[in-house]
C-alpha cells in the first residue's frame, strides 16, 4: 500500500464520522502529513462547520508548512459561512494536496484545484476515488440529481414477514440488530416512515444509546395528515425536527401549532408523488434518508426506482402466509421486470443476519 493510499484511507475513515451529522454539507476527512508523520487530522464537524481542512490545519499549526494534505473531497472554493478551504491550504503553506474525488457543486467544480495549482501547490487527484465517492454518495447525488440517497431498511422473518396477522412486530429481530438500526439512523440525515407505520407503532424515530449525536429529522408521508397529534412525534416536534409530507389539499389545522414542518406535495395516482417529495427534501438540504417502512411506502419508492440501497435484517423465525409482508404489491407481472440487487455485505448480528444490497446496474448505466 502506497503512502498516498494509506493516508487517504485514514482521511476517509475520519470523514465517515460526519455521516448524518453535517448535512447539508459533505462529510469530509483531512489528514496532514509532514515527513511521513501525521501532524493534523480532522473531519467536518456537526452542522457542517468547521470544515475538515480547517480542523486539521488548526491542529497542525506551523507544522503544516511544506506538508502534504490528504482530503477526501475537493477543497471548497467559495465564500459561505466559512472562508474557502482552498485558500486556507494555500495560506498554511501546504506543499501538496492529494484529493479523493472532485466536488460537482457549481461553486467548486474544479475551482478549488485551480486555486491550489495557481499557488504552486502540487495536486494529485483520484486517490481512492471510488471509496471517496461512496462515502459522500448522498451529497454527490443531491448536487448532481437533486435527490437524496435513500436507504431502505427492512426487518423481516426468514419468510419475508414484518408482523403477525394481528400486527404484532415487537420484536422480530434481536437487540444487536435493533442497536444496528440506531447506528443507521445516526449516519443518515433523516428517518422516513409512512402514515400507517406512524399510526400503528407510534415511533420516536430517534437515536438512542449512542452518545451525543445530531438527531435525525423525522419524516412522515401522510397524504391526508391523519396522524395523532398527541403521539410521540407530535409531542416532541418542538424538541427534534418532525417534517410531514402531505397532499396540497390536506387539512393542516391540527398540526400547524405542534412545531412540525408541513411540506405540501402533489399527488401521483392518488398518492404522494415520491419523486417530487424527495426532490423537495433534497432542496431543504437532506442528503441521506433512511426509510423504515411501511410496506406501501417501501413499494412506492422501489417502484419509482428511488432506492439506492437496501439493508435487510433477517431473523431466524417464520410467521407464514397470514403474516404481513415486508413489501406491498409492485405490479410485477414478469420475473424479468423485477428489481434486481447485488449483495455487497453480509454479517451476523447476534441471532440475526444483516444483508446490504445495491440496485444492479444495467449495461446502459455503464
Amino acid at each position: 500500500m502506497t503512502p498516498d493510499i494509506r493516508f487517504m484511507k485514514l482521511a476517509l475513515s475520519l470523514g465517515r464520522r460526519g455521516l448524518g451529522q453535517v448535512w447539508p454539507n459533505p462529510a469530509v476527512g483531512c489528514v496532514i502529513v509532514r515527513d511521513g508523520v501525521i501532524v493534523g487530522r480532522g473531519h467536518t464537524r456537526r452542522g457542517g462547520r468547521p470544515h475538515a481542512e480547517r480542523v486539521a490545519l488548526d491542529q497542525a499549526g506551523e507544522a503544516a508548512r511544506g506538508a502534504v494534505a490528504y482530503v477526501t473531497l475537493e477543497p471548497c472554493a467559495h465564500h459561505g459561512q466559512t472562508p474557502p478551504c482552498a485558500d486556507a491550504l494555500v495560506a498554511a503553506g501546504i506543499a501538496r494536496v492529494v484529493v479523493g474525488t472532485g466536488d460537482p457543486d457549481p461553486r467548486v467544480a474544479g475551482r478549488g484545484l485551480d486555486i491550489l495549482r495557481a499557488a504552486g501547490i502540487a495536486v494529485t487527484t483520484g486517490v481512492c476515488a471510488a471509496q471517496a465517492q461512496d462515502a459522500n454518495a448522498g451529497f454527490l447525488k443531491s448536487v448532481t440529481q437533486g435527490l437524496p440517497w435513500v436507504t431502505l431498511k427492512l426487518a423481516t422473518t426468514l419468510d419475508g414477514r414484518i408482523a403477525t396477522a394481528t400486527g404484532e412486530s415487537r420484536w422480530i429481530t434481536g437487540p444487536q440488530a435493533r442497536r444496528a438500526v440506531h447506528g443507521l439512523r445516526a449516519t443518515h440525515d433523516a428517518v422516513l416512515v409512512g402514515a400507517g407505520t406512524a399510526r400503528a407503532d407510534d415511533p420516536a424515530l430517534d437515536v438512542r444509546d449512542l452518545g451525543d449525536v445530531r438527531q435525525p429529522v423525522r419524516i412522515v408521508v401522510s397524504r391526508d395528515l391523519n396522524l395523532r397529534v398527541n403521539g410521540r412525534l407530535g409531542q416532541t416536534a418542538h424538541l427534534q425536527p418532525v417534517w410531514i409530507v402531505h397532499a396540497n389539499d390536506a387539512d393542516t389545522r391540527d398540526w400547524s401549532s405542534t412545531g412540525a414542518t408541513l411540506i405540501p406535495c402533489p399527488l401521483h395516482h392518488h398518492q404522494i408523488d415520491m419523486l417530487a417529495a424527495l426532490q423537495e427534501l433534497a432542496r431543504r438540504g437532506l442528503t441521506r434518508i433512511l426509510c423504515e417502512g411501511g410496506s406501501h411506502l417501501a413499494a412506492s419508492l422501489l417502484h419509482a426506482g428511488l432506492v439506492d440501497e437496501v439493508v435487510m435484517m433477517q431473523a431466524g423465525c417464520m410467521i407464514g402466509a397470514d403474516g404481513l409482508p415486508s413489501m406491498a404489491g409492485l405490479g410485477t407481472r414478469e420475473l424479468g421486470d423485477a428489481p434486481r440487487f447485488d449483495l455487497i455485505e453480509t454479517r451476523a448480528l447476534g441471532g440475526d443476519v444483516l444483508h446490504r444490497w445495491r440496485p444492479r446496474r444495467s449495461h446502459a448505466d455503464g
